[in-house]
């Protein structure tokens, strides 16, 4: 039987429901690009089966009376313990992009995370208000790269987010058995002057046997992104300094040393070593490595408010939220980003009393099973 459409954003009872309607309305080789992973997608899956077989241990007899979700992250408040994650070319899903899901992440309370990779200028976005982190990818043109991290400050941006996972595009099949190319009005807008420009249009040219987007990361994006990359952002920039792709402990500990304020614990959403550990299973040996020393974020699969519980009963921080932001801009704009936030705070607030915790604080508590 066929899968009903999404009326009406208020009409989702869960995330699923974005995801279905976003499945129904996307272009097929556009939402390929978007749902798969790398390889035969063991760990995306992977992703999914991990967070489902974390069992929380509620709490009885305590006064959820009035339940708060609010949190800290990155030294700065936010009404949920949730960023959205930096996703490439929003405009693909959406006319109006990275505005639009800006513009819900201010509304919602959250920061929003501005790719490199994003089809809106750094500058454009910033203008939108809220908080905004900024996702550097490490190009092979190190002056650009560092030229982004003062676009980012002057902008506005309130961190920097180091992606460390990509030294160059995993293998998506998807996008290679479509021979998926960006549509003439969707643009890298961060790096589209200088030499990284000179590849721009690559993205845009159809190859036999490639995804096109594969072609251009692959001549943008440094292979050679080291430890001493990030001791150079470090003296470079006074913003907290965060990587993501974290998932060995040891990585986490040279972090540390290094000055770095928080690490995402991410397989980027199962895009890039298919086969690699689950974000989640790997969270709880990051969490201990880190001792306290500074912020730990998960990412990677997390599809509702229950996934943010398990998260922080793990000893998360907070949660970065991607895919999901995707299918409500891609159902109802601004407004369907919204909703998918909405939809997470009264979902993190139902799980939060339902186990027994008044506050985000308090999840840090509950054992896992």
């Amino acid at each position: 039987m066929e899968e009903p459409g999404l009326e009406e954003p208020a009409t989702a009872l869960c995330l699923g429901d974005f995801e279905r309607a976003a499945a129904s309305v996307l272009p097929p080789d556009v939402w390929d690009f978007v749902t798969g992973g790398s390889g035969d997608e063991s760990t995306l899956d992977a992703n999914r089966t991990a967070l489902d077989r974390v069992r929380v241990v509620s709490r009885v007899l305590r006064d959820v009376s009035r339940v708060t979700t609010d949190a800290s992250l990155l030294g700065r408040r936010a009404d949920l313990p949730v960023a959205v994650a930096p996703i490439a070319y929003h405009r693909l899903v959406h006319p109006d992009g990275e505005f639009a899901t800006a513009r819900a992440a201010k509304a919602a309370g959250v920061p929003f995370t501005v790719s490199t990779l994003s089809s809106v200028p750094i500058e454009a976005i910033t203008q939108v208000g809220g908080t905004v982190w900024f996702q550097l990818y490490w190009l092979r043109d190190t002056e650009q790269s560092l030229d982004l991290v003062r676009r980012a400050e002057d902008a506005g941006c309130r961190a920097i987010v180091l992606t460390v996972d990509v030294p160059w595009m995993g293998r998506r099949l998807r996008d290679v058995r479509n021979r998926f190319t960006l549509p003439g009005h969707v643009r890298a807008a961060n790096i589209t002057t200088g030499a990284a420009g000179a590849t721009g249009t690559t993205a845009h040219r159809r190859s036999a046997d490639a995804s096109a987007v594969a072609v251009h990361t692959g001549q943008a994006f440094s292979p050679s992104l080291t430890w001493s990359s990030v001791t150079a952002l470090r003296r470079l920039t006074s913003l907290p300094l965060v990587l993501k792709g974290v998932l060995a402990p040891e990585d986490a500990r040279r972090a540390i040393e290094l000055g770095v304020d928080a690490v995402v614990v991410s397989n980027h959403g199962g895009r890039q070593l298919d086969g690699a550990v689950a974000s989640i299973d790997a969270l709880p040996e990051v969490v201990r490595a880190v001792g306290g020393e500074c912020e730990v974020l998960l990412d990677s699969g997390v599809r509702g408010g229950t996934d943010v519980l398990r998260a922080l009963a793990l000893g998360a921080s907070g949660v970065l939220l991607g895919r999901p932001l995707l299918w409500g801009l891609a159902v109802a704009g601004e407004a369907g980003a919204r909703a998918v936030l909405d939809l997470l705070a009264d979902e993190l607030r139902d799980a939060l009393g339902l186990s027994g915790c008044d506050s985000v604080a308090a999840a840090a508590g509950l054992r896992t099973a």
